[in-house]
């Protein structure tokens, strides 16, 4: 379970690909509203990992710099190149880029600032922005409470998962205004929503980096305890994750 965090998804990859949600509209459109997000505008996605996030920067016709450390993910992620001739793959870090000086509009960081070393990270994101260039952190943050299908997984989770508790994603406004720090930025936050059969919840479980692999103790009573959980609260073979999608943005050379 102890990797780099480079290297923790590595064995994840295909559940991460198939499993793992996308974002809702309104950030592209937020981008757009509050920042000025134009077709030409070039733009870094750090930490890129399968392009989830990529995919919609793509969609909105701009140049992007998919910057990710880990091979496996990159190599997840290539299939794009073939739809979107405007994407290039950079074997970088959110603290090495390898990316030119003031040479990006934007920087967006999807569902991984909070594995980025919240110092250097910053400084390298205001070496290879413009002068008026934005940065972007957001994160689907899953709900723990409000039915008690959220409930009872959230309690699996704490059950069987060692790293869950510190690696879960409800830090992230600490983590923002760590990355943030002593400068201005803005947060939204949206509404999302995920709806899986049992073979979807448990591939969205095993896409989680702190969730044990097949070789640890606590994996086979987790996934039994996963079923139950499923059949308690299935509605015709389905339940739901519901996410609060939070965004933070900023203009960190001003």
């Amino acid at each position: 379970m102890h990797k780099l965090s480079t290297e923790r998804f590595t064995d994840r990859v295909d559940n991460y690909v198939k499993y793992r949600p996308s974002y809702p509209p309104e950030i592209i459109d937020t981008l757009r509203s509050e920042c000025g997000l134009r077709p030409e505008h070039a733009i870094a996605d750090v930490a890129s990992g399968t392009g989830i996030f990529t995919r919609l920067l793509l969609e909105n016709g701009n140049r992007v710099f998919a910057v990710e450390p880990n091979a496996a993910m990159r190599a997840a992620s290539a299939p794009l190149k073939e739809l979107f001739p405007n994407l290039t793959f950079i074997a970088g870090t959110a603290e090495q880029t390898t990316l030119p000086s003031t040479s990006l509009d934007f920087v967006t960081v999807a569902q991984a600032a909070h594995w980025v070393d919240t110092e250097k990270a910053p400084k390298e994101f205001e070496r290879i922005l413009k002068p008026e260039g934005w940065c972007m952190l957001v994160w689907n943050e899953r709900r723990t409470l409000g039915t008690a299908f959220l409930e009872e997984y959230d309690r699996m989770l704490h059950t069987y998962c060692p790293e869950y508790k510190e690696k879960r994603h409800g830090r992230t406004e600490i983590v923002a205004h760590e990355f943030f720090a002593g400068r201005q930025f803005k947060e939204r936050v949206f509404q999302h929503r995920q709806e899986f059969d049992f073979a979807g919840l448990k591939g969205r479980l095993l896409s989680s980096s702190y969730c044990p692999l097949e070789e640890h103790a606590n994996h086979a009573p987790m996934l039994k305890e996963l079923e139950r959980i499923f059949r308690a609260h299935a509605q015709q073979n389905k339940v739901w994750f519901e996410y609060d999608t939070r965004m933070y943005f900023s203009q960190l050379n001003r």
